[in-house]
């Protein structure tokens, strides 16, 4: 599988060159706050329909979960875009164990609470404008491997221009309090309840 790689000098520049281009390049960005378990590390379930979705949660990790940014992506985009990897972007080689192999390496990062961990869970790019977000069986997997506590924490991000020249991005955070026994298609039930509710709020801003 292809791994992280650690590079301070490209970390650091990248961190300010994201923050940079967000603010370059949209009217604004905003997100509620939450307080998860400082103790526990952090999975983030988003929905995925642009090339910012990564960017969004790095940024929004960087103001107010300060954890160590991982990302669950595609072999593709993992090599055509070269500094992901020094963002904390993984992703398998091939499909079959090292694909499984990628999902148990996800898990052992939630077991470290200093660490952030985010999925997409649909696996692929999708409108934004969706009314219900698919759930690929291998988040299952990631929550079922690991060995500790950690806080799942789901994410829907909408974006709106409004009269504004460039559009201003919203994102709704919820931390879930799983059930005790949890299965994909209870964990993808509760993800799209809160993306209904959140559509709801989104319709209801004004410019």
């Amino acid at each position: 599988m292809y791994r992280p790689r650690k590079n301070n000098f490209i970390y650091r520049f990248f961190s300010w060159y994201i923050s940079f281009i967000i603010k370059k390049d949209f009217a604004g960005f905003n997100h509620n706050f939450i307080q998860p378990d400082e103790q526990a590390s952090i999975l983030i379930l988003a929905n995925h329909f642009s090339w910012w979705d990564g960017f969004f949660i790095f940024f929004i990790n960087k103001k107010l979960f300060k954890k160590k940014f991982h990302v669950l992506v595609n072999a593709e985009n993992y090599n055509k875009v070269g500094f992901l990897k020094y963002l904390g972007a993984f992703a398998a080689e091939s499909s079959g164990k090292d694909v499984l192999g990628m999902l148990n390496y996800a898990a052992k990062l939630l077991e470290d609470k200093n660490n952030l961990v985010l999925v997409f869970p649909q696996g692929k790019l999708h409108s934004n404008h969706l009314k219900n977000i698919t759930f690929e069986k291998g988040v299952m997997q990631i929550i079922k491997s690991c060995q500790k506590r950690f806080s799942i924490i789901f994410a829907a991000t909408f974006v709106d221009y409004f009269s504004n020249r460039k559009p201003t991005v919203q994102t709704y955070l919820q931390q879930w309090e799983s059930e005790e026994y949890m299965s994909l298609q209870l964990l993808k039930s509760a993800y799209n309840k809160h993306y209904d509710q959140s559509v709801v709020k989104q319709t209801q801003l004004k410019e």
